[in-house]
């Protein structure tokens, strides 16, 4: 019982992260398309600039409570990702010091460079999220010892052979790449006033419908491609109050958007990506990290998990730890709150 307790509070701490600084990564995206004029960009940097930061926490205390629940799983995945992961960590450096670097020098060089990269780096860092959970959905070689390496590539097919990168996997990047530009987005409408705002307004509405094109094609050929999405939606019908969250997000995000309540379209865009993140999670269980060469060899809740007293312990540790970061969060976005000066 406790393993599935773990197992929950590591896929909020991942949806929560993924929602947080899914927002700033979608603005990263959009900036060089919707901010037309110097004065612009920096609202866009400045929406974000409060705040970037701290949402990177929700990364590093969910790897922190992945390894301690799951440290076999964590050894598996460090392992056999390990040159997606070092990818990863380069442009969050790059991402970090983009946003720090660009106003130290008044250049017509140095900050359109700066720009470029952080626009680069945060779609990068989208793909290689989509990619990563598309693995995870997916299903990897493991062996009988809990490990695995797969290459970046190999023939772009999903299979026992696949690398990290395959059509299956490349389309959860693509996927994840417009639902955080779109995330993005409503950010920096409900943060920013003028003609910004508006293009941001106009670039969503034309990014939501390839969400709800990418949304139904996903759904469509994951079903197809982890039979345990369809056996554990079908054994826990309670369970599709998960999409339906999503759906429920995808719409609203529609209809405020069209009134003009940019906090309700930005809180809808929260809903979806909860919804589906959630939804996967759900799929999955009771696999953190599939097989898709021999199911038998998946890791489980149960084979992956950590000794239960140290679970126990550990919970009693995690509730005050994360009750103080959820509260400077609370308080970080309450200060902040409002638009940014213009």
């Amino acid at each position: 019982m406790i393993e599935i307790v773990w197992f929950c509070l590591v896929a909020i701490m991942i949806t929560g992260y993924v929602v947080l600084d899914g927002f700033d990564l979608g603005a990263g995206i959009i900036h060089l398309f919707v901010a037309r004029t110097e004065h612009e960009r920096q609202q866009v940097l400045h929406s974000i600039g409060p705040v970037w930061d701290g949402n990177e926490v929700w990364l590093i205390a969910g790897g922190g409570t992945l390894y301690f629940a799951f440290p076999a799983l964590y050894s598996a995945a460090f392992s056999g990702f390990y040159l997606a992961l070092m990818m990863v960590l380069w442009l969050l450096i790059l991402r970090g010091i983009s946003i720090e670097f660009r106003g130290h020098i008044e250049s017509p060089i140095w900050k359109p460079f700066w720009d470029l990269i952080f626009g680069g780096s945060s779609a990068l860092l989208a793909l290689l999220y989509g990619a990563a959970l598309g693995n995870v959905v997916r299903g990897v070689p493991l062996d009988s010892d809990g490990f695995f390496f797969i290459p970046l590539w190999t023939n772009f097919q999903p299979g026992r052979d696949a690398g990290i990168v395959d059509w299956y996997t490349l389309l959860i990047a693509a996927a994840a790449f417009t639902i955080l530009a779109i995330h993005g987005c409503y950010w920096v409408v409900l943060k920013t006033s003028g003609d910004l705002r508006q293009r941001s307004r106009e670039f969503g509405s034309r990014l939501w419908w390839a969400v709800v094109a990418f949304t139904a094609i996903i759904t469509v050929v994951s079903f197809g491609f982890q039979p345990n999405i369809a056996k554990e939606f079908s054994e826990h019908t309670w369970g599709y109050v998960f999409p339906l969250l999503a759906l429920a997000g995808l719409a609203g995000m529609r209809v405020w958007s069209a009134r003009a309540r940019d906090l309700g379209a930005f809180l809808c865009s929260c809903l979806y990506l909860f919804g589906m993140l959630t939804s996967a999670a759900f799929g999955l269980f009771p696999y953190v990290l599939p097989s898709n060469s021999t199911p038998a060899t998946g890791l489980t809740v149960t084979n992956a998990a950590a000794a239960e007293y140290g679970l126990y312990v550990g919970l009693a540790w995690w509730i005050p730890g994360m009750a103080l970061a959820l509260l400077y969060s609370v308080f970080v976005y309450r200060r902040f709150a409002g638009k940014v000066a213009k």
